[in-house]
């Protein structure tokens, strides 16, 4: 394995040592369209923009919104939905909703690439918290031939899998109980900072996810997802809303939150965002900037930057390091990897020398979605 170890070292070397990085944050050219000035970029100026903009949320008031939601959940079993991976914001989420008198439904998508860890930091908040947890759980052999499918059509965002089929299934129960309300782990302190075009995928995107499976000709039976019609559906004719609860506390702090769940919940954190799904932590630690150049720890990081979390000095410390806490959790990753995925050596490493294809040669509705956009955001206006 130690071909691999080095492997990534050597592009992490090429992708993160550029010439020419933000002043303010740690994007670089390998974000696509970025522009540098005087003082920082496009995306941390943006960034900036944006973090003004829950302050209007929290001018009307948390209190206002949790009294709604308690209303529109009167006589029913729940009042809302949590979206639960077992990540800090997701886990903190839960716990705010319970402490502020909510009735939520805790649901989780299971992929079969759950950490244990992530497994029993969930246990743990349900059942410390009195919630009710409905797990979907999709099957192995259909999800496995879906990520072939990805693999085999080198397209980048392989996590479009895992995330189109957690939005179905929240939106999807949230509507079997007739809730309005999905409170989410989305949140500007720690997730705001725009995800240049070339880092990943259109997330509702149900054709591109149908078009590559029938590559391998799949069937979707277990594995639900979500398409801009769904979307349409469930949020204007349903009225259900996502709601990035977070944004809505006076502070959201990650640091300070993982703190309170170790404390009061034995909560074990995660080396980085997102890291509680072993394939995640895989795919981010070592697929990403290997085979397609693409380090995202530099979004993640520069969100803290400038959301006043950590200093860039300490944040380009993590980023002169692999994206794992050793060069064995590594080994022990791909290990796990190969064996779960049925891939030799051999295999993998000629899936990291192919090039990229871009999602929308196969089949997509990222266009259909952007005109209905352009077509929604000017009836608003």
């Amino acid at each position: 394995m130690e071909e691999f170890v080095n492997l990534l070292k050597e592009k992490l070397i090429e992708i993160n040592e550029k010439p020419i990085r933000c002043k303010r944050c740690l994007m670089d050219e390998t974000a696509e369209s970025i522009v540098f000035s005087a003082t920082g970029c496009n995306y941390c100026d943006e960034f900036i923009e944006t973090l003004k903009k829950p302050v209007k949320k929290i001018n009307v008031g948390i209190n206002d919104l949790v009294n709604k939601i308690k209303q529109d959940g009167r006589n029913k079993p729940y009042d809302c939905i949590v979206g639960l991976s077992g990540g800090v914001d997701s886990s903190f989420t839960l716990l705010k909703a319970k402490e502020l008198g909510l009735r939520p439904l805790a649901v989780h998508m299971d992929n079969g690439w759950d950490s244990e860890l992530a497994a029993n930091n969930i246990k743990n908040l349900v059942v410390n918290l009195g919630v009710d947890l409905y797990t979907h759980v999709i099957d192995w052999d259909e999800y496995r031939e879906l990520m072939e499918a990805f693999f085999e059509a080198d397209v980048i965002d392989i996590e479009l899998l895992y995330d189109n089929a957690m939005l179905a299934v929240d939106y999807q129960q949230a509507n079997k109980y007739g809730l309005k309300y999905i409170l989410a782990g989305t949140n500007t302190s720690t997730e705001g900072f725009r995800m240049p075009k070339n880092w990943n995928w259109f997330k509702f995107d149900k054709k591109n996810i149908k078009s590559l499976g029938k590559l391998r000709n799949i069937k979707l039976n277990t594995f639900t997802a979500m398409g801009t019609f769904d979307f349409i559906y469930f949020e204007f004719i349903k009225g259900i809303k996502w709601i990035s609860f977070l944004d809505y506390l006076e502070i959201y702090n990650k640091y300070e939150a993982l703190e309170i769940l170790r404390r009061d919940f034995c909560y074990k954190p995660y080396p980085y965002k997102h890291y509680e799904s072993i394939f995640t932590r895989f795919y981010q630690g070592f697929i990403l900037p290997v085979k397609f150049g693409v380090d995202k720890r530099k979004v993640h990081l520069s969100n803290l930057i400038l959301s006043g979390q950590i200093s860039k000095e300490d944040a380009l410390k993590q980023l002169g390091k692999i994206p794992y806490r050793s060069e064995q959790e590594l080994v022990d990753d791909i290990a796990y990897f190969l064996k779960k995925m049925r891939w030799s050596k051999e295999k993998l490493m000629t899936y990291l020398e192919r090039p990229e294809r871009k999602h929308n040669e196969f089949g997509s509705e990222i266009k259909l979605y952007n005109s209905l956009k352009k077509i929604y955001l000017k009836f608003v206006k």
